[in-house]
């Protein structure tokens, strides 16, 4: 309710009555709850007539067989039902949101299903040789086609594995933070080029970076095929995700962080160094992490530079020198199911690696913006206590300094 005054200085004729603002109520926060009993009743009533809709299409009244035909039809109807029973109660807006809210969540449900499947699928035929000790430890040059689980395993393509990615980790991760750095910091044309270049590089087949570097680094340089050349042809794929990945990462940097650090009168280098990086830790980690995932599964550029070998070889430098994907790629040919079963445990285990590596970057990438992790609250706090005994001692020094210029 609102009330009218007069005050005193301006109580005469004709004067406007001042009106008291009245107090916005306080806002409350909107609490997430699980959906309403009717929203329930309405989903599995819609179900029950999608799924009785096509049962009796596909038994009685058509002669159709197909299962995905029957889910497809399932499908329609329910969405159909489930429309027609919100409308019941609610008006055309809610409808809507409602159709669409369950396509989206089903679409959802479809693709974690999938991936659950190949996860699942991938750890199921390659359980009993993953358990396995001599899988990790031995390679494949005392075991045959027909040799049990017990001998035999993916050693070398371990140690192959590790080498290759080594190296081009080493090689694209500062060229690709570095390039990144340089297409936030400018916005002149080569830069403009260069991004242009980089986002055409990652539609790039994979088949192309190794016939690249098999054409110059072995026919025309003479080098042999090696864990180097695997290395450079990696490399070559990694650095066009690793370096777009981390100017996306940049760009959603705040601009009134660098405009604070400006304020401040920080240089631009300092403000790279010590506000943006720090603040992009965590989706740095995540284009490391997806540039290595884009190497680790690649065959055909490891069986173009390094060829193929069942010995152990640990020099990258010379020699044949074998990966996991490549080594699953040869063992799920053979038609023995014990060799089978091996392409299989080589599979999962780069499942379970990629897996591992993304738990890493989230451990490693702390949490975001404005979050700091007891680590960088105590560094923070030794930082601080450092400053106040600076300004002290400055400020005991002036003291002194004042007292003796005193007569």
């Amino acid at each position: 309710m609102t009330l009218l005054q007069f005050p005193d200085t301006e109580r005469r004729a004709g004067a406007q009555p001042v009106r008291e603002a009245t107090p916005a109520p306080p806002k409350v926060r909107r609490r997430r709850r699980l959906p309403r009993r009717d929203t329930m009743f309405d989903l599995a009533g819609a179900a029950i007539a999608g799924v009785s809709v096509a049962f009796l299409l596909f038994t009685w009244l058509a002669p159709f067989s197909a299962p995905f035909g029957f889910i497809v039809v399932a499908y329609v109807v329910f969405l159909l039902a489930y429309g027609l029973l919100v409308s019941l109660h609610d008006d055309a807006t809610a409808v809507k949101d409602a159709v669409i809210t369950v396509v989206l969540s089903s679409t959802a449900v479809v693709a974690f299903s999938a991936l659950l499947l190949v996860v699942g699928f991938t750890l199921w035929r390659g359980w009993h040789a993953l358990v396995r000790v001599n899988f990790y430890t031995h390679d494949m040059s005392q075991a045959g086609p027909l040799s049990p689980l017990s001998s035999g395993g993916v050693a070398h393509a371990l140690v192959g594995t590790l080498w290759t990615i080594g190296i081009a980790l080493v090689l694209t991760v500062p060229l690709g933070l570095v390039a990144a750095i340089y297409l936030d910091q400018t916005r002149s044309r080569p830069s403009r080029v260069v991004r242009s270049v980089v986002e055409a590089m990652t539609a790039l087949p994979t088949i192309l970076a190794g016939l690249f570097i098999y054409a110059t680094w072995i026919l025309t340089f003479g080098f042999e095929k090696s864990g180097l050349a695997a290395a450079l042809a990696l490399s070559v794929m990694m650095l066009p995700y690793i370096i777009r990945t981390s100017d996306l990462v940049l760009r959603l940097i705040p601009g009134s962080l660098r405009e604070a650090s400006a304020a401040l009168g920080a240089p631009r280098w300092r403000t790279m160094w010590h506000v943006v990086l720090p603040t992009a830790r965590s989706g740095l980690a995540t284009a490391v992490i997806l540039g290595t995932a884009r190497g680790i599964g690649e065959a055909s550029p490891v069986l173009l530079t390094a060829g193929f070998t069942t010995y152990m070889n640990a020099d990258p430098l010379r020699g044949p020198m074998v990966s996991l994907p490549l080594e699953a790629f040869k063992l799920v040919q053979s038609p023995e199911p014990n060799m089978v079963a091996r392409g299989f445990a080589c599979a999962a285990f780069l499942l379970l690696v990629v897996l591992t590596l993304f738990v890493i970057a989230r451990i490693v990438g702390g949490h975001g913006p404005g979050h700091l992790t007891r680590r960088g609250a105590r560094r923070i706090a030794r930082a601080s206590m450092r400053d106040v005994e600076r300004f002290a001692r400055a400020e005991a020094d002036r003291s002194n300094v004042e007292t003796e210029d005193t007569p």
